[in-house]
């Protein structure tokens, strides 16, 4: 039955239980928002470095579609009719026209280069007819020198005279370079004047946005040393705070090895929350689990104060029934015995109804017995149980209940009492060892099929007093043997019910051994027998 001990036992094991699993979903959470920080890391760096390069090829753009825009015709023109002037005779006259050719279905702008010049002695003539690239259109060199390809212009031009074509070649790349790298180095003189902030912040949104990172944001630019620049009409986004060291940094324009570094710095203010919200399902899982495994052990706990309850009520009933069925049992005992006397029957009568008298004074004596079993049973299930220890002689209370066994059975067993040392003394409660010992000798004897052979042993082993009750019986099967011990629980046998019980002496022996710390241990065959031991410590 279960008792206060247990609930509290069953009880804390459930709280300790519930804080394990506690402890190890706490573990996971904390491993999976590591996963999360370390995942949103790598993708917020790899976001940032490609908002960088976006941004320097937007603006790069930008800045080349503005120079495209602007007219350079006649400063390119001054500068090849001086390369000419200095490759033609002192009598010259040089003419320059545009035109346009056709080359792979496009039509591609050049210049028609016409040059002559006469010898005033010999009076000989001659003309000088080029056709050449029109370096004008920059978009091409623009984007060749982008792409690393100093060749594009070359293999469009066509020419007449390529010693002529070659010079003014040379000429045009060279003012192709100077026009970029003036550009990059002298349009602009402020860092603040390289960064468009409503662009950079578009770019910023639009990545982001893109990788699926937090939509809250703030960015900041600083120099090399982590000044940070301050901008007229701040974008709301941009913070003047440094935030190189809490946020995610880049350099703002990778591939200008010429003007001195920007780096962009983005900060997730609100990170914790954003990794936290991705998490949303498994903290959903874990508190349902959670739920249902706390409601489980309340209800469980719950369970077992009832059945807790209900067992007081049945102990309490048992009890008072018990108490009941004693006064009936004591009137018919008297009954037995005023029909036994032949002062009250006359002794005819009594010899008529004497075996009758004698059935009825047995019977009464086994319900006297199995009403005190019930109730020492439903006191040790209430936890009243009271030990009255002294100091008793175990050999002395075997003996004679060995004397009682074999008097009271019919089948005449036969019992050997062997004792290693000097009489044996311990400290118990006499009433209930003295039971332990009869119901051991009750079921040693009643399954043993015939006449029974008992062998029992009295020894001191490893300071400990030893007790073995052996028997020759039916035996117990091994999946039984858990069991045994349980209360009201006998050993199935199938239909056949030829030895009484109710199933409380083994229950018996065992809360006394446990009242009293003593360790008891049972091996069993079927068909050879059974070998109960006691220790008494």
């Amino acid at each position: 039955m279960i008792n206060k001990v247990r609930i509290k036992f069953l009880t804390t094991s459930a709280i300790v239980l519930v804080g394990v699993l506690g402890m190890y979903e706490l573990f996971q959470l904390i491993q999976l928002y590591s996963q999360k920080k370390s995942s949103f890391n790598n993708e917020a760096v790899r976001a940032v470095e490609r908002i960088g390069y976006i941004h320097e090829k937007l603006v790069d753009n930008q800045r080349y579609n503005a120079i495209i825009r602007q007219d350079f015709s006649a400063q390119y023109k001054k500068i090849i009719e001086r390369e000419f002037e200095g490759m033609l005779a002192s009598n010259q006259q040089i003419s320059i026209n545009d035109t346009s050719i056709v080359i792979n279905n496009r039509i591609e702008p050049y210049l028609v280069i016409k040059g002559s010049t006469r010898d005033t002695l010999s009076g000989v003539r001659t003309e000088q007819t080029t056709l050449i690239k029109d370096v004008r259109q920059l978009q091409d060199f623009v984007s060749s020198s982008k792409n690393g390809n100093t060749q594009a212009s070359e293999n469009i031009t066509i020419h007449l005279n390529q010693k002529l074509l070659q010079h003014i070649f040379k000429k045009a790349k060279f003012m192709n370079e100077l026009m970029l790298q003036a550009f990059k180095e002298n349009v602009y003189n402020k860092p603040q004047q390289r960064i468009n902030l409503a662009l950079l912040d578009s770019v910023i949104l639009t990545e982001l946005k893109r990788q699926e990172l937090p939509k809250k944001y703030q960015f900041t630019i600083t120099l090399e040393e982590g000044t940070p620049l301050k901008f007229n009409g701040l974008n709301a986004t941009y913070t003047t705070k440094n935030q190189r060291v809490k946020g995610f940094t880049t350099v703002l324009f990778p591939t200008d090895k010429i003007n001195e570094k920007l780096y962009l710095s983005i900060y997730f203010p609100k990170e914790r929350a954003f990794l936290l919200k991705g998490m949303k399902s498994y903290f959903i899982i874990t508190g349902l689990l959670g739920f249902l495994m706390i409601s489980t052990l309340f209800f469980l706990i719950r369970t077992i104060k009832d059945q807790k309850e209900l067992s007081e009520i049945k102990s309490n009933f048992i009890s008072n029934m018990t108490h009941e069925f004693k006064t009936p049992i004591s009137t018919i005992s008297l009954a037995c015995q005023a029909l036994s006397d032949k002062d009250v029957v006359s002794h005819p009568t009594t010899q008529e109804i004497s075996p009758y008298i004698k059935m009825i004074e047995e019977e009464n004596k086994r319900l006297g017995n199995l009403v005190e079993g019930i109730l020492q049973s439903a006191l040790i299930s209430k936890g009243d149980l009271v030990l009255n220890k002294e100091v008793v002689n175990l050999y002395e209370i075997i003996q004679k209940q060995v004397e009682i066994a074999t008097f009271k059975k019919t089948n005449k067993p036969s019992i050997l009492i062997e004792q290693k040392g000097d009489p044996i003394e311990l400290i118990a409660d006499k009433l209930h060892l003295t039971n332990l010992i009869a119901n051991l000798l009750d079921n040693a004897c009643k399954y043993s099929p015939q006449s029974p052979v008992i062998n029992i042993l009295i020894s001191y082993q490893n300071n400990n007093i030893h007790l073995f009750v052996k028997d020759q019986g039916i035996g117990i099967p091994k999946e039984y043997l858990p069991k045994i011990f349980d209360n009201l629980y006998r050993v199935p046998t199938g239909d056949i019910h030829n030895v009484k019980g109710f199933g409380l002496g083994l229950s018996y022996v065992k809360a006394i051994s446990d009242a009293h710390g003593w360790k008891i241990h049972v091996e069993s065959e079927v068909g050879k027998g059974t070998v109960f031991e006691l220790i008494f410590k």
